[in-house]
């Protein structure tokens, strides 16, 4: 399936984590910082952040098992860094499939580039797999709107220059999914969360170190009427909802790539580990679960790949997207599972990175949509034929 295009950027890629993200993951991890910017400039510069976007952009035009392919490279070092590309991937492809000619000449190169960093400002405190059950306000005023409500889980709020929120513009509630709207708010970005009109406090985690997420509170937050996405009202969940393949097909990639990472140590260990006078990886229960994680690893790659393929299409795969992404969510999660257990009361410690591994991949069944939402939007499609 792969060209030598293919092969040679998963090779760069590579060694890129070799070089910048793995010899500072665990410390930065350790000590809940963010990605440093350095690693996010030669990201930049390597065009990773524009894989998917047309060169008339400032994209380099590459198709999505191209995006699979870096996105599971980058997380293979750290869950993080390549999860930087999921909030660009997102605004920008909402903006490059609905967005008004004005947004795209606006935006589109800088989220391309890497210049712009986005951040997607969708959940809120009592609405986050009910996407329509969504309550921040958007209320016209003139020529802007005034935005009021709570959003939480806004991953990397404090970086970004760009925040694509979902709000309600028909306060309506029996319109619910009918009645949201996507707007663009500009900010600079800082360390802390302190734009005029928006209130920031991080979240603590267990794990996804290296990028904080945020609860948001907006008041009255001014939103210029051109920046409503596409200049209408009321389509942004229709907007959201398209966008999510894409995001799926490369959160699936992500845990692919935890996946690997954390097959990587348990096999290393393995050989180097020695008990009873010889490397447990001569045991055949250890070799036993080596096999099943590296056949589900590889199982769940392909079906990523496919999902990908899929989508390169141009048609609808909400169905091949959901699938990889359900299948790969769950599979992480059992695979670094085991190469903890692998590792034994040295995977517990800090001192080894298995445990960063093990605590990332917990996440995937939560985020970009739960694997409960992943088998509802499968179950409808196969039943509805």
């Amino acid at each position: 399936m792969l060209s030598e295009l293919h092969e040679e950027l998963r090779r760069s890629v590579r060694d890129f984590v070799a070089k910048e993200v793995l010899p500072v993951a665990d410390v930065l991890d350790r000590e809940e910082k963010d990605i440093p910017d350095e690693i996010i400039k030669k990201m930049a510069e390597l065009g990773y952040f524009g894989l998917v976007f047309p060169a008339e952009v400032g994209g380099v035009g590459l198709d999505y098992l191209a995006l699979v392919l870096v996105s599971e490279e980058l997380s293979r070092g750290w869950l993080s860094v390549g999860s930087v590309l999921t909030r660009n991937l997102i605004t920008g492809i909402l903006i490059q499939s609905h967005g008004t000619e004005e947004q795209k000449r606006r935006y589109l190169p800088g989220i391309a580039s890497g210049e712009i960093l986005t951040a997607a400002a969708f959940t809120e405190p009592d609405a986050g797999s009910d996407t329509a059950g969504m309550r921040a306000r958007a209320r016209r005023d003139g020529d802007r709107y005034l935005i009021t409500g709570a959003k939480t889980w806004c991953t990397f709020a404090n970086r970004a220059h760009l925040l694509t929120v979902l709000a309600r513009t028909d306060p309506d509630p029996a319109k619910r999914h009918k009645g949201l709207s996507l707007f663009l708010i500009e900010k600079e970005p800082s360390d802390d969360f302190d734009p005029p009109r928006i209130a920031g406090e991080p979240i603590p985690t267990v794990g996804y170190h290296g990028m904080h997420c945020f609860t948001l509170g907006f008041q009255d937050c001014p939103v210029p009427a051109e920046n409503v996405i596409g200049g209408v009202e009321n389509r942004g969940f229709y907007q959201l909802m398209a966008a999510y393949e894409s995001a799926r097909i490369q959160t699936a990639s992500r845990a692919v790539g935890v996946a690997q990472g954390a097959l990587d140590l348990a096999l290393k260990y393995a050989k180097e580990r020695h008990q009873f006078g010889q490397p447990i990886g001569n045991f055949q229960v250890i070799r036993h679960k080596l096999a099943d994680m590296a056949t589900e690893v590889q199982a769940a790659r392909q079906l990523t790949y496919y999902a990908a393929a899929m989508k390169d299409t141009g048609r609808r795969c909400d169905v091949e997207a959901g699938m990889a992404k359900l299948f790969a969510a769950d599979m992480v999660e059992r695979v670094a599972s085991e190469a903890l257990q692998i590792h034994g009361g040295y995977g517990y410690s800090k001192e080894y990175s298995i445990q960063r591994y093990w605590r990332d991949a917990r996440l995937f069944r939560i985020f970009e949509g739960t694997s409960e939402i992943q088998r509802e939007v499968i179950g409808k499609r196969l039943v509805e034929g």
